[in-house]
């Protein structure tokens, strides 16, 4: 990598150092994966972890096209013989693709325009003649440029005004100023279009009939809703600046004399209708584009963020539970799981109307049934279509039952998805969609992270206007979030699904599939280098692997640990030297002898402190589970309507999405109530996500119900009444 290269990429990324920045793109590029360089090689990259070397990578993508587009312009300027030393200089030192597309507009091959026929007329000259400020008559000096394309003085004049306002708008400096000005100084407007009317009888984008507002001050949940109401026909939009003030600039930047006559009018009138016809409209559409990329990136991280949070929250282990997959006509699916989340049992259930009273009397006696025989800890219910009513369902229901029965609502986001793809009818080919949905909604609650991973990303509802995002962009975020949640928890060899093993390190789905293939036909995994073993399996894939695959009461204890087979030998000889045996990992003894080792005494060339404190972490707690730390879903027996909650009252409930301007909450009634960025918090709250996060369990205290919209809006400030009570 080139020095400039790395300097512009680092430009970027102020926080980072610039050792650490070449040292990262250089692991990336010898193939080694953005989570293992985080975990296995600390050292070189001075800790950074796998946000920032994302934000690296990112960079050097964008550092590196920048480039590339530097030279193909200043190629294809050169073709034309155009190329200037200090053009040339221009294009090599702008710093972003904007300014780099300003320098070349004049260049650019576009289609045949008015001042482009009126400069292969010959007025070019005419048109650079105005330029200078001349006294005299100008339809007179137009005259001599009259010829076979060129009928009269009129014409003459107005291809030369054709000339100057097409060059005018193509003046990068103009542009940047004009840029920066409407950016920093115009207004952003919203209004309902004539005839408009919104699809939502609720009025969804009510509050932007008539807005105003800076452009600069936009938040980008705004603008992706105007964006959204504008696409529907129902707003129509126009980004405004002073007028007068573009009209100044233009005149200081153009008529350098003081002197007033027919040529400097002439040329007001050029750059009048070079603003109005193109510097105006392009300028407020590269602003309006640039507002919908910051929006789609904010509300990609935002996406981001929760999907990372939903991913980690703690599952719930060796608990037998039932999938209930919710529905009115055709029956709710109920698919009982042992507590490894294998398929046992399913059944259909009616216990809504319009399903016919016979079956419908017949529901609760086979709900129970199954709860019973196989000993149901838990229910997951799915929050789809007729999730509330189910719920008041299971709640009666598992209030007959002697011993506690506790259910969960799960956020159902995708099963659908999941349950027509291939890999499910893979699984499970005998079942039908809504059978398979039902497991799915089941193994949710017992292992988030194994079960969501099967699901395309963007089918996980956790964001804000998720299906107006970019596709690729949003795609490329979300696969880093799920791979870097997958490899900061690892998995289990001997248990782990293929699409589960795909998102680790240094894996693919063809590799995946071959680890589970050896295991079917070899059994168990019982030490970590029998994957060597695995067809398509190199050395730099078991390298970049064996480090996040675990191995649960294996040959080798450490196996069950983050330890790389790299760092054996430096955790053996902390074992010997502290008198740990094998059997001792994870005990209150080990941990007390671990603690008293110095890290420092056991660096090598290739393992520093923060690698050696790595293992010791990893030999204190063996096949630690990253997401027990995590919030456990809130259990619950009964039931409430949004006509029971009234202000003022105390309720729990689980954080289900966080946007820009709030969260949503589940409390337990059919619909998620709000609490917006200003009740959150007694001190200002800049960024929702520095208080919650998905699937925190959280006291809300209801501040406002309205039935009519079926809106709850919430609070986390506890009312004046409770919190002095």
């Amino acid at each position: 990598m080139d020095e400039k290269t790395l300097q512009l990429v680092s430009q970027q990324l102020p926080a980072m150092r610039q050792y650490q920045i070449k040292a990262a793109l250089k692991l990336m590029d010898e193939g080694n994966t953005i989570p293992f360089i985080a975990r296995y090689r600390k050292e070189a990259t001075g800790t950074l972890d796998e946000v920032q070397l994302q934000a690296i990578r990112d960079q050097y993508h964008h550092v590196t096209s920048l480039l590339e587009r530097q030279e193909t312009v200043i190629n294809k300027i050169q073709e034309q013989g155009k190329l200037t030393p200090d053009l040339e200089k221009q294009i090599e030192a702008a710093s972003d693709l904007q300014t780099v597309e300003d320098l070349y507009l004049p260049y650019k091959q576009k289609r045949q325009t008015k001042a482009q026929k009126a400069r292969t007329a010959g007025l070019a000259p005419l048109a650079n003649w105005l330029l200078t400020y001349p006294d005299g008559d100008l339809t007179a000096a137009a005259a001599k440029y009259v010829n076979a394309g060129v009928p009269d003085a009129e014409t003459a004049l107005a291809g030369a005004h054709e000339i100057l306002a097409e060059a005018i708008s193509e003046m990068a400096t103009v542009r940047g100023w004009l840029r920066s000005y409407t950016a920093n100084h115009g207004q952003l407007i919203a209004k309902l279009k004539r005839n408009g009317e919104d699809k939502d009888e609720l009025g969804t984008y009510k509050q932007y009939y008539d807005f105003a507002a800076p452009v600069k001050d936009m938040s980008p949940y705004q603008v992706m809703a105007i964006n959204r109401g504008e696409n529907e026909g129902v707003l129509s939009v126009k980004v405004t600046v002073d007028e007068d003030a573009v009209l100044n600039y233009l005149h200081f930047r153009l008529i350098r004399t003081e002197k007033r006559n027919a040529a400097t009018d002439f040329i007001a009138e050029a750059y009048k209708d070079a603003n109005k016809r193109f510097l105006a409209p392009a300028i407020e559409r590269e602003l309006r584009r640039q507002l919908t990329d910051q929006a789609n990136e904010q509300a990609i991280k935002v996406f981001g963020d929760n999907l990372y949070h939903l991913l980690m929250q703690a599952p719930i282990k060796g608990k037998i539970v039932m999938g209930f997959d919710p529905a009115y006509r055709t029956g709710c699916k109920l698919a009982i799981l042992d507590e490894n989340g294998k398929f046992l049992e399913k059944a259909v259930i009616y216990p809504h109307k319009p399903a016919p009273e016979k079956k419908h009397a017949q529901a609760e006696g086979e709900f129970l049934r199954l709860i019973e025989d196989y000993g149901v800890q838990m229910v997951a219910i799915g929050n789809g279509t007729a999730s509330r009513e189910s719920e008041k369902f299971v709640a009666e229901a598992l209030n007959k039952l002697s011993r506690p029965v506790y259910y969960v609502i799960v956020n159902e986001a995708g099963a659908s998805v999941y349950s027509a793809s291939e890999a499910a009818r893979e699984e499970f080919p005998d079942l039908h969609v809504e059978q398979r949905s039902a497991i799915s909604i089941g193994r949710r609650l017992q292992d988030p992270l194994a079960e969501l991973v099967k699901i395309d990303p963007q089918a996980i509802g956790v964001g804000q206007y998720q299906h107006d995002l970019p596709k690729k962009e949003l795609g490329t975020a979300l696969d880093d979030v799920v791979e870097r949640a997958v490899n900061r928890v690892g998995v289990n060899l001997n248990t782990a699904s293929y699409q589960l093993l795909a998102q680790i390190s240094g894996l693919n789905m063809t590799i995946a599939h071959n680890i589970v293939h050896y295991r079917d036909e070899h059994g168990r995994y019982t030490n970590r280098t029998q994957l060597k073993k695995v067809p398509r399996l190199g050395p730099k894939s078991y390298q970049q692997a064996v480090g996040f695959l675990r191995i649960p009461a294996g040959e080798n204890p450490l196996d069950n640990t983050d330890v790389h087979p790299e760092s054996y030998g430096i955790a053996k000889k902390i074992m010997a030297d502290t008198g740990i045996a094998v059997s001792d990992l994870g005990t209150a003894t080990a941990t007390k002898q671990l603690a008293k080792v110095a890290p420092a005494d056991y660096t090598t060339d290739k393992a520093g402190e923060a690698t050696v404190k790595d293992i010791i972490a990893s030999l204190e707690k063996p096949g630690h589970d990253l997401r027990d730390s995590m919030p456990t879903p809130l259990l619950r027996q009964d039931v409430m309507t949004i006509e029971d909650l009234k202000p003022g009252m105390k309720l729990q409930g689980t954080v289900r999405n966080v946007v820009d301007f709030g969260a949503f909450v589940d409390i337990g009634v059919k619909h998620d109530g709000l609490v917006h960025i200003s009740k959150m918090s007694k001190k200002f709250v800049r960024d929702p996500r520095t208080v919650v996060a998905v699937g925190d369990i959280v006291d809300v205290w209801i501040d406002d119900v309205d039935l009519k919209r079926q809106r709850i809006q919430l609070t986390m400030v506890a009312p004046k009444k409770v919190a002095n009570g």
